[in-house]
C-alpha cells in the first residue's frame, strides 16, 4: 500500500521510527495533533488518548489513508488509575510500547488569591502527575522491548515568569525535575527520557489568549521572525524518539525561536 501520508517534502525521515509503537496523551488537537500526525507519517503505529471525541475522530478520519491509521481511546488523564489501565489496553492493542509522549496539559489562567487546595490538586493532576504514572505504566513494555524513549512536554512559561499561570508553571518546572530523575532511574534499561520546552505555539487554544498586538509582542521578543507551529514541536519530538538521538537523555530541548 502506498503511504499517502509520508513525510512532506523536505521533512526528515527516520527509518528507526517505522513500525515503532507510540502512545501520545492529548493527541486530538494542537501540538498533540501535530505529534500524532508526525509519527503516522513516519510509519509508526500510534495510539493516543484525549477527552475530545469529535476532534479525535476528525483526526482519525483525516489520517485514514495511512498504512496504519492511529488508534484513539477516550481517557481522563487526571484519573491515574484509569489512565494506567487504558495505557495497558493500548499496549495490548499495539503489541508493546517503544515511545511515550507526555503531551497533555491545561494552561487555564488563574489568580493566586483564587487558588483553593482542590484547584491546586486538579492543576497538578492535569499538568504533572499523569506524566509520572504514564511513564510507570509503559516501563515494563519498554524493558521487554530492550529500551524506549519518553518525551515530556514542558513549557517556556516558568522560565519567563508569565502572569496568571502560577500553578501551571509550578507543574511545568516539576516536569524538568521528573525528566532528570526518570532518566537516571531508567537509563540502564535503555530507556531515554527528555523534555521539550516549546515557546508560544500558534494553536487555536493559544489564540484565545492573544490579540494581534500580543502576538506581535511575542514575535518581537523572539530571535527569529514568525510564529511556531505544532509541526515545529513535532519535528523535535520525532528526533528525540528516533535512534538518531540514542545518546540524548536527561536534558531539555528548546523549540522557542529564541523567545526571551
Amino acid at each position: 500500500m502506498t503511504n499517502e501520508l509520508a513525510p512532506e517534502n523536505g521533512a526528515a525521515i527516520y527509518p528507526s521510527l517505522a513500525g515503532k509503537r507510540v502512545i501520545v496523551s492529548g493527541g486530538a488537537s494542537g501540538i498533540g495533533e501535530g505529534i500524532v500526525e508526525g509519527f503516522v507519517r513516519q510509519g509508526a503505529h500510534v495510539a493516543f488518548v484525549d477527552v475530545q471525541d469529535e476532534a479525535s475522530e476528525a483526526l482519525i478520519k483525516r489520517l485514514a489513508n495511512a498504512p496504519t491509521p492511529p488508534i484513539y481511546l477516550n481517557c481522563d488523564i487526571t484519573d491515574c488509575a484509569d489512565y494506567g489501565t487504558k495505557i495497558e489496553k493500548l499496549i495490548d492493542r499495539l503489541g508493546g510500547c517503544d515511545i511515550l509522549i507526555n503531551n497533555a496539559a491545561n494552561d487555564d489562567r488563574h489568580e493566586v488569591l483564587d487558588v483553593t487546595p482542590e484547584y491546586w490538586d486538579q492543576r497538578m493532576a492535569v499538568n504533572l502527575k499523569h506524566q509520572f504514572f504514564a511513564a510507570k505504566a509503559v516501563v515494563p513494555a519498554m524493558k521487554a522491548a530492550g529500551g524506549g524513549s519518553i518525551v515530556n512536554l514542558g513549557s517556556i512559561s516558568w522560565h519567563l515568569g508569565l502572569e496568571n499561570l502560577t500553578l501551571y508553571q509550578t507543574a511545568k518546572a516539576g516536569i524538568e525535575g521528573l525528566t532528570r530523575s526518570l532518566a537516571r532511574e531508567l537509563g540502564r534499561e535503555g530507556i531515554r527520557v527528555n523534555t521539550i520546552i516549546p515557546g508560544n505555539v500558534q494553536t487555536p487554544r493559544q489564540m484565545q489568549w492573544y490579540s494581534p498586538e500580543g502576538e506581535a509582542e511575542i514575535v518581537a521578543a523572539q530571535c527569529l521572525d514568525g510564529r511556531l507551529q505544532p509541526v515545529d514541536i513535532a519535528a523535535m519530538v520525532l528526533f528525540l524518539a528516533s535512534d538518531d538521538a540514542r545518546f540524548c537523555t536527561a536534558h531539555n530541548y528548546w523549540v522557542d525561536a529564541g523567545w526571551r
